[in-house]
């Protein structure tokens, strides 16, 4: 099988939804249809399947036109790929005959097959596929396929740690497919890694609370794709000793929180201060979950799955802080971000401020003005600008 072998329209027809993020980008690649043509023997109705990591819906969306396949488990980590993979499949027509699942035991338990897109990180790769050896069926076969630029031979080391048979197949358009088979034996699983524990000096005033670390340390948590894993990034890292400028609010938000440093550096920094964290990514909302947890900051950070700030209301808030991503996958692309501050114009009250932090080379200011309100810088080097936006 061939790209061009799947029902017309199945590929050409997907979007990279929602459009601000990424309107002239391609919703799939080699990788998607040349895992699907390596999978296509061991794809029969019946088979018990498990998709990870299908970016847009084209692993899904395709597997069900081409094989007729029903009852797919699926697991995408960014809200927006949920969100993508469902309005797809309404815009052909396509009734939803897979359910999302989180990266648990009830995702692969039992699976035959898993198509697996090989994320960037070993971590995350190394955790899905210790939950895949551990839960699927004992004889499962994982198609694990991606760009061959964004592949490397520590992909098959960490596939070789769970399966007993790891193969390459013949690289296309591009893309290669590593084909892993026979799980180990549970009792012979190497323990989980996750979630990765890391403490860091905090570079503000904390309290002492109970269940908190010592003063001035703050505990970071992360599963395997979690953007940065439990490392201070080093954006954040430059804002955190600004915090203590940002005005007095009894609410505030940690937009696109990652693992959560700066919820939990601000929960710890200000008794009594509610905060909620919210990011697209499952992983993220996981990692910081745990992050709150190790701090002894649970009780006054809620943590939420969101897409930018869709469950808040407008003019609701009084402080927002962000650190936005500028990689949609491998592209770089500062859609994202933009999209991230007109939410927090929307969100935050007259007067209110977000305070962000950004690569100095990319040069927001001009958008904080136009989305938000008057945007002044408070720190800067040649890698990071830290600046505060007042909403009008």
């Amino acid at each position: 099988m061939t790209e061009t072998s799947l029902p017309a329209g199945v590929f050409s027809g997907l979007r990279r939804w929602p459009d601000v993020e990424a309107p002239n980008l391609q919703a799939y690649d080699t990788a998607d249809a040349l895992l699907l043509e390596r999978a296509a023997p061991s794809l029969t109705p019946g088979t018990a399947v498990s998709v990870i990591g299908d970016a847009y819906g084209a692993l899904t969306l395709g597997a069900v036109a081409a094989y007729g396949l029903t009852g797919l488990r699926v697991h995408q980590d960014p809200l927006s790929g949920e969100q993508a993979l469902e309005r797809n499949a309404r815009s052909l027509g396509m009734d939803p005959v897979w359910m999302h699942h989180p990266l648990s035991p009830a995702l692969v338990g039992g699976a035959q097959v898993v198509l697996l897109r090989l994320p960037r990180s070993l971590d995350a790769l190394d955790e899905a596929a210790r939950l895949i050896a551990e839960h699927a069926d004992p004889g499962a076969t994982v198609y694990a396929g991606g760009r061959i630029k964004h592949m490397s031979r520590g992909m098959n080391d960490v596939l070789g740690r769970y399966f007993e048979s790891v193969t390459a197949g013949l690289a296309k358009g591009k893309s290669r497919v590593l084909t892993a088979e026979r799980p180990v034996p549970g009792h012979r699983l190497p323990p989980s890694r996750f979630p990765l524990s890391a403490e860091y000096e905090l570079p503000v005033p904390v309290t002492a609370e109970a269940g908190a670390p010592a003063p001035g340390k703050l505990r970071l948590r992360a599963y395997g794709a979690a953007f940065g894993g439990a490392a201070l990034d080093p954006g954040t890292r430059f804002l955190l000793p600004h915090l203590h400028q940002a005005r007095k609010a009894r609410h505030a938000i940690d937009l696109g929180c990652g693992t959560g440093t700066i919820a939990a550096a601000l929960a710890l920094s200000r008794p009594g201060i509610k905060v909620t964290a919210t990011d697209q990514s499952a992983a993220a909302v996981a990692s910081a979950t745990e992050t709150m947890r190790a701090n002894g900051v649970a009780g006054r950070v809620e943590v939420i799955r969101d897409d930018a700030l869709s469950t808040q209301p407008d003019a609701s808030c009084d402080l927002i802080l962000l650190n936005p991503p500028f990689h949609i996958g491998a592209s770089v692309h500062t859609g994202i971000a933009l999209k991230l501050f007109a939410d927090a114009g929307r969100v935050l009250r007259p007067g209110g401020e977000l305070w962000t932090v950004w690569n100095s080379h990319l040069a927001y200011r001009p958008a904080l003005n136009r989305l938000v309100g008057p945007t002044r810088q408070v720190d800067r080097n040649p890698k990071f600008t830290v600046a505060v936006s007042v909403r009008r």
